[in-house]
């Protein structure tokens, strides 16, 4: 029996249970059948068999077995693994040491970060432009080791703005930042991991020479201004000062080729070969700065690498248990490779005038003069006059602008052979005269055209040298 074929259908039943209701019908559909249709078959189809096929076998195979493995484990992972404190001072005064060593202009943004780790139970500072590396250790008290690399400018900011109380500092390896908090305040830096960090070679195992921090400082600052500026990069060389090291005599000399600063001093422990290399003149006036803030009974420890190719300076401090000391400072520099001047050639070996100054009378007076002398290249002139029997000898200063206006100035002066007048740059006579600690300087001259010799009164005569070249009369 076929059943009929409904389409939009409404059935319904009601409620009273009567038979459904067909509301549409629709005629049936026709039905559709496929006959005939072709068949396909694949005859002689081809027969493919593999034989002969070779037999791999693995023989003798190596056995390889761990043995004696050391475990590694990650304890507290992604927690905080550096945690000290400190106090603000020490910390201010570390970063102020080391902050002169970072990179401004470096296309490697952790150069621009000061390294910060804990080292036997001490916090350690580092930082480095590549040529110059400087590390401070400073006295902390130290619950978790570990490292990390901050911001140098902004952690700088940060601790010099807050109150001159202890830091808690806790770093967060998870979030690669170092939070800090004093009295009432509390931040987070972001930092840079520190495997990124260069590595700052030490000069340990190295026999260091020894020299009185004061002392250092004093014949580095008697030097180091009359070395080329670093920028000059056409004589770098002159950019530096040369260290020679003779036994128990140390000198340095350094010049720009208009002026020649040479001082000469004796080491506490004798250089273990003699040998002569050129220190930049930046890394030399940074130990010059660092030196003033240490022990002075601890001697500084210079080290030349065995490759001749860095210096290391290592200065003790004043105490940790003192608010803004530090424990020990390590400086390394990098050398410059190139052939120093023979220095001794440009130090005239006589004279015809020797004229003595008091030092303080002569700074007042060259002061004075280059305020006039400042529009016109500096110039200033030197009228020597010998005494008489009846008046002493006396140096007239006379500066002259064509727009400010002129000066002279007159200084007595004890005078030997005969009357010259000779023209200096005046801020090359205020450097030399800055860096003279004796109560009188005496000046040697032959000729208006030969260099002048300034000299300490009351030291060795090689003690300090220092030469300037003269500049030409205006008649």
């Amino acid at each position: 029996m076929l059943w009929p074929v409904y389409d939009r259908a409404t059935v319904a039943r009601s409620q009273t249970g009567h038979s459904p209701q067909i509301i549409e019908k629709i005629p049936t559909l026709p039905i559709y059948q496929l006959t005939n249709l072709p068949t396909y078959q694949l005859t002689n189809s081809p027969t493919y068999q593999l034989t002969n096929l070779p037999t791999y076998q693995l023989t003798k195979l190596p056995t390889y077995q761990l043995t004696k493995l050391p475990a590694y484990q990650l304890t507290n992972p992604g927690g905080p693994t550096v945690r000290l404190s400190i106090l603000q001072e020490n910390l201010s005064k570390g970063l102020s040491i080391v902050g002169r060593a970072v990179s401004s202009r470096s296309t490697l943004p952790v150069l621009g970060n000061i390294l910060l780790s804990t080292d036997e139970n001490r916090l350690k500072l580092a930082a480095t432009n590549l040529e110059i590396g400087v590390s401070c250790w400073l006295g902390a008290q130290v619950e978790d080791d570990g490292a990390i690399t901050l911001p140098a400018r902004l952690l700088t900011d940060w601790i010099n703005s807050v109150p001159s109380e202890r830091i808690d500092l806790e770093m967060v390896v998870r979030t690669m930042s170092m939070n800090l908090k004093c009295a009432r305040f509390e931040s987070n830096i972001k930092g840079i991991d520190a495997s990124e960090f260069p590595l700052i070679p030490t000069a340990d195992g190295e026999e260091a020479m020894g020299l009185p921090a004061a002392t250092l400082r004093k014949i580095i600052d008697q030097v180091v201004f009359a070395a080329a500026d670093a920028k000059d990069t056409s004589r770098p060389s002159l950019t530096g000062v040369l260290t020679r090291f003779e036994g128990e005599r140390l000198t340095l000399a350094a010049t720009d080729g208009y002026r020649l600063s040479v001082r000469r001093t004796l080491l506490t422990t004798s250089a273990p070969e003699d040998l002569s290399i050129i220190v930049p003149a930046r890394s030399l006036a940074e130990v010059s700065r660092i030196s003033g803030e240490t022990d002075p009974d601890k001697p500084v420890e210079l080290s030349v690498a065995v490759a001749r190719n860095q210096i290391l300076f290592r200065l003790t401090g004043k105490g940790e248990d003192e608010r803004g000391a530090f424990h020990q400072v390590d400086l390394v520099s990098q050398l410059i490779d190139a052939k120093f001047p023979d220095f001794t050639a440009i130090i005239p070996k006589g004279f015809t005038t020797r004229t003595v100054l008091d030092t303080a009378a002569f700074q007042r007076a060259l002061k004075v003069a280059s305020l006039f002398a400042r529009d016109a290249s500096d110039r200033v002139m030197l009228q020597i006059t010998p005494g008489s029997d009846t008046a002493p000898g006396q140096l007239t200063l006379k500066a002259t602008s064509a727009e400010a206006g002129d000066n002279v100035s007159e200084i007595d002066a004890l005078v030997e052979g005969d009357a010259l007048e000779i023209a200096f740059n005046a801020r090359y006579l205020i450097d030399v005269l800055s860096v003279i600690d004796t109560p009188q300087v005496v000046l040697e001259t032959s000729r208006s055209d030969r260099p002048g010799v300034f000299r300490p009164v009351g030291t060795g005569p090689e003690e300090f040298t220092h030469v300037i070249m003269p500049m030409q009369l205006n008649r």
